[in-house]
């Protein structure tokens, strides 16, 4: 997160303009910058104030059905599952590909030949890009909408011509600003429902509220820190890269049986989770981490369907992530970290499977 110095200027705006919220000119501006850095053409985008409000406007703009079923992976954060369920509609729980462990085109054209299914809502798992190509000959082939919930992948995810994208900015993101999000489309009318119904609904225009919708505006101090972040972007992703490139050589070469996620060597990312071999024991993997000051964590689970609040949801046997989901290990990833620490951790896991 930016620092107070970093937040300065922005906040001496605030103070000049006195200007808190509903979309003051910090998060126009803010807006404008995260427009541009998607290159051209820009796509259209719209903040809110946390990444699940952005996916649970994002599911209500698309216009489904009432009690629209909405395939989601059984490997990603509960919020996936929480913004079904707040939009009104009924998840339906898939497995994931178990090499970059993210439901695909695939799965979902598999899922479809045995159950209804009228959205889909894969996640870029651990910041992995989806191809939004594919994505997009699927709704193409199956008339079926799709939605991304690309929580962490700012900086790797592109949206599809038709696939739009619900991004998170929380602090522990690669680019956060304490608390956002951004819907990211193609679809300029699209992106402008989502704005409405982040507004309670309200057309700026009339100033009738065209549907009922919610208070998730992004705030001018939270637009403060976004500008802040925006300033230090490319140097900050230049370094999450690096990291991220001597993290994957040395998880290589010290231990071969570990299993890296299938995603981009150069990508943006904010965690590092791999699988152990099959037959190690993730609690003793850990527990050795740990004594040698190493934390460690377990990054999506419980998988969704495990958890009491979505345990009546829909789901398969998935077999994929139910034989993945004991292996995966999260490895502390930040740029906080010297090389040193990268081989030092690297070490310790080498160790601890033998």
């Amino acid at each position: 997160m930016p620092g107070r110095a970093e937040l300065e200027p922005f906040l001496n705006e605030i103070d000049a303009a006195l200007w808190y919220t509903n979309f003051g000119p910090l998060l126009r501006r803010f807006e404008s910058g995260v427009r541009a850095a998607f290159g051209a053409p820009a796509p259209s985008l719209t903040t809110a104030a946390n990444g699940t409000l952005a996916l649970e406007l994002a599911l209500a703009a698309l216009g489904l059905p009432k009690g629209a079923r909405v395939l989601i992976p059984a490997l990603t954060f509960v919020a996936t599952a929480s913004a079904v369920l707040r939009a009104g509609f009924e998840p339906v729980i898939a497995d994931v590909d178990d090499r970059a462990w993210v439901l695909t085109p695939a799965i979902a054209r598999e899922a479809m030949q045995r159950r209804r299914i009228d959205c889909v809502l894969p996640v870029a798992a651990f910041g992995c890009p989806l191809p939004a190509d594919e994505w997009d000959a699927f709704c193409d082939e199956t008339g079926v909408p799709v939605l991304i919930d690309a929580a962490g992948a700012f900086g790797n995810q592109r949206p599809g011509e038709r696939i739009p994208l619900a991004f998170s900015l929380h602090a522990t993101k690669a680019f956060g600003v304490g608390e956002g999000g951004l819907v990211v489309a193609r679809d300029a009318a699209l992106v402008e429902r989502v704005r409405r119904l982040s507004n309670f609904g309200i057309d700026a225009r009339t100033g009738f509220a065209q549907a009922a919708g919610s208070n998730a505006k992004m705030s001018e101090l939270h637009a403060a820190a976004g500008l802040a972040a925006l300033a230090r972007w490319t140097e900050r992703s230049r370094l999450r890269r690096e990291l991220h490139l001597l993290y994957r050589d040395e998880i290589t070469r010290r231990c071969p049986a570990v299993a890296l996620q299938a995603r981009p060597a150069d990508g943006i990312y904010t965690i590092f989770q791999v699988a152990l071999p099959a037959g190690a024991n993730r609690d003793s993997v850990a527990a050795a981490l740990a004594a040698n000051g190493i934390e460690t964590r377990a990054w999506y689970l419980p998988l969704v369907p495990d958890h009491p609040a979505y345990a009546l949801c829909e789901a398969g046997d998935l077999p994929a992530v139910r034989a993945l989901g004991p292996r995966l290990i999260g490895l502390p990833f930040h740029l906080g970290l010297t090389g040193d620490d990268v081989v030092r951790v690297c070490s310790a896991l080498a160790g601890a499977l033998v």
